[in-house]
């Protein structure tokens, strides 16, 4: 597994601000959470969601290529941030 961290710049309060995402060997996700800039996280999995919160249905771009649209700030976290986020937002959120 791997996991990335990445902040969305944009002005609009329908989309989320920050996208944090544990991606299969496949470079599919299968963990997701969306933070918005109210305040709200929306999650999904493989068979739940919250929200509008889904997987995505593309393979997950690398690092870099996410790096190279000047609106998307990237970075690689562990799995121990993952599953903590997921433990505060989803686990104890429910």
């Amino acid at each position: 597994m791997k996991y990335i961290d990445v902040n969305w710049n944009h002005e609009s309060i329908v989309y989320p601000i920050r996208l944090v995402s544990e991606i299969g060997a496949d470079n599919f996700e299968t963990r997701k959470l969306e933070f918005f800039s109210d305040g709200t996280v929306g999650f999904a999995t493989g068979n739940q969601g919250s929200k509008t919160t889904l997987l995505g249905t593309d393979v997950v771009p690398s690092i870099e290529e996410i790096n190279s649209d000047p609106l998307f700030v990237a970075k690689v976290i562990t799995q121990r941030e993952f599953d903590k986020l997921w433990e505060i937002h989803v686990v104890n959120g429910i």
